[in-house]
């Protein structure tokens, strides 16, 4: 290798590339290259650790008693932990020929000594290296428009009149500050006047452009704050179907955010997806947007996206997939006398790719149940086209058990509690992430505010449901290495269960008890240590957590070609040594908030 090749790869490899480009020219004056054949044992605990190993080339497994708890690869570097404290209990074995770079113990830890990043990479405790680790891989990967804030794109100077103002007037004043819009002041409200208002509130009915401009213009504008994210402004535009947001500072308007501006930042199809799926007039048309979501979930996965935005992303776009089907099934007669929910992961706005369906059909009270079963058969045929799987357990509103009045929700919420078998308890679960997409969303409330009214004071209900959080065990050993699974799965482990599952239903539960109406995790738990429940440090490792075991599933479904039933399964031989660890010390976190709701539910009195 040449001493190019020698600096080029040691600054590709964190933690050195925090080293400066002198520092790295000294390090490589100290190295040697070293080659070790298979089974050679390199640190051991009879066996002190001379170098910091760097595997140019090979495999080594680390191993304490016998068990593999990690695998190191090409770019890998191995054992700090060792020349720091002089001591280890891994075994540290060449499992595929070695060829490596060895870095003296001298040098190293000098290098400790004079670089503080360098320090602080291998001295920090593990849910501070996590968090680092994490922060830093997304700095890396995320896209500019990711980082991207609002006042860094170009704003149009605002036009704003009193709504008193003359309709002639108020273009007289637009025209001087070249402005597309009008915005205006009505008392308490701000409200818009585009081309779109002129040309059917005036041009087509003859209005009087002496009339005052305020009985043109659209009220309830969508607004962003000029520090937020650009990226909450594309998720603002999809959802709300809008052209332009109103930015402010504070409660200032300064400026306003064109969606074509928007767009030609981000050089992305998402705008493309929102429209096409508005226009749609048949299932057909609605099909060929749902095939441009997934290469966008695709893309913006490539690129770096975390999960979360992701999520948020994907859940406006598949809400209004939802709502113009059911639009498209449904008499507008009876579109306001129901609610359509989704649940399960599209209740909570954290599916990516489609997995199986989970609605229902809140019905108004005193309307009749039959008239809607044809309606929902039809509804869930068409979504089964749009490439949204049936429900293995037909939780759908085809099936007349998701498809009541409000009267019949409190009539099963209060059958779910007075039963309290398996399923029943897995109704509960499933209807307590309920999110409304479509139709009269009062109605929903309604039966929430029903559920968490007869939940309370019920610690003993409350404490069989959050046992469920413990019913699989975390994928991890005694000495931090991955349980892997058995039979076709000998290589794997599921992390759905060994780790997503434990959150999701445990903050589920906590957020029933508290009587939390959202459905997002991340937004439960960051509502409950608003309460004070969690701890500010405790929820920000949850919420890392939870989103490092999301991005490594998606990692894993994305490279799959087809099928559902593999899409929990990660193998850990295919994820780098950073991954790994951070996915070990999202584990740990799992583990310890399995304590605490045993601790907060005395699940060790349940039986």
């Amino acid at each position: 290798m040449s001493l190019f090749d020698q600096k080029a790869l040691l600054m590709s490899i964190h933690p050195f590339d925090l080293l400066s480009e002198r520092m790295i020219e000294k390090l490589m004056t100290q190295m040697d290259i070293a080659y070790y054949p298979k089974e050679t044992v390199l640190i051991a605990p009879r066996v002190i650790a001379e170098f910091l190993v760097i595997i140019i080339k090979g495999i080594v497994n680390e191993t304490i008693d016998g068990e593999v708890q990690n695998v190191y690869f090409e770019r890998d570097s191995f054992d700090a932990n060792a020349l720091i404290y002089g001591n280890t209990e891994s075994t540290f074995i060449v499992a595929e020929d070695l060829i490596c770079y060895e870095l003296p113990k001298e040098f190293f830890l000098n290098l400790l000594q004079d670089v503080e990043p360098f320090q602080n990479y291998f001295m920090q405790d593990f849910i501070t290296k996590h968090l680092h680790l994490k922060e830093r891989q997304h700095q890396n990967e995320l896209t500019p428009f990711m980082m991207s804030h609002v006042d860094e794109i170009y704003l149009h100077n605002p036009c704003i009149v009193e709504a008193s103002q003359s309709i002639k007037a108020s273009l007289q004043i637009m025209t001087q500050h070249h402005a597309d819009v009008i915005l205006l002041h009505d008392e308490n409200r701000m409200g818009i006047v585009t081309d779109t208002n002129l040309r059917e509130k005036v041009l087509l009915v003859g209005k009087s452009t002496d009339d005052p401009i305020g009985e043109i213009a659209s009220y309830g504008l969508i607004t962003i704050q000029r520090s937020d994210f650009l990226f909450n402004a594309l998720l603002l535009f999809t959802k709300h179907g809008v052209k332009r947001l109103v930015v402010m500072e504070d409660d200032k308007i300064v400026g306003v955010l064109e969606q074509l501006d928007l767009l030609s930042h981000f050089a992305n199809h998402t705008h493309l997806i929102a429209a096409s799926i508005e226009r749609a007039v048949s299932i057909d048309e609605l099909q060929s947007a749902q095939r441009a979501l997934t290469h966008l979930v695709r893309s913006l996965t490539s690129k770096g996206v975390r999960v979360r935005y992701i999520s948020k992303l994907v859940s406006e776009l598949n809400s209004k997939v939802y709502r113009k089907v059911f639009e498209m099934v449904l008499p507008p007669l009876l579109q306001d006398k129901c609610a359509l929910i989704v649940m399960g992961s599209e209740g909570r706005g954290e599916q990516i790719l489609r997995t199986d369906q989970d609605n229902g059909l809140i019905i108004r009270d005193g309307e009749d149940e039959g008239i809607f079963e044809s309606y929902m058969i039809t509804f869930n045929t068409y979504l089964i086209q749009l490439g949204f799987p049936k429900c293995n357990g037909n939780v759908m509103v085809s099936n007349p058990y998701w498809r009541h009045t409000v009267t019949g929700y409190h009539k099963m919420i209060g059958e779910w509690m007075d039963t309290f078998n398996e399923e029943a308890l897995m109704g509960l679960s499933i209807f307590l992430d309920a999110h409304c997409v479509a139709g009269d969303e009062a109605l929903l409330q309604e039966c929430r505010h029903f559920l968490f009214e007869r939940f309370e004071g019920r610690s003993d209900i409350l404490a069989h449901l959050a046992k469920s959080a413990l019913a699989f065990e975390t994928p991890l050993s005694l000495f931090s290495g991955f349980v892997l699974g058995r039979a076709e799965h000998e290589s794997e482990f599921d992390i759905k269960k060994g780790g997503i599952f434990a959150i999701v239903h445990g903050i589920r539960i906590l957020s029933l008890e508290y009587k939390i109406p959202l459905t997002n995790t991340t937004e439960r738990i960051k509502e409950l240590n608003n309460l004070g429940l969690f701890d500010k440090q405790f929820a920000s490792e949850l919420i890392e957590a939870y989103d490092t075991l999301l991005s490594i599933r998606l990692r894993f479904i994305l490279s799959q070609k087809h099928g559902n039933d593999e899409q929990n399964y990660v193998n850990p031989k295919l994820l780098t040594k950073p991954q790994r660890d951070l996915l070990k010390d999202a584990f740990k976190v799992v583990n310890t908030f399995k304590k605490f709701l045993t601790y907060h539910f005395h699940l060790g009195m349940v039986v």
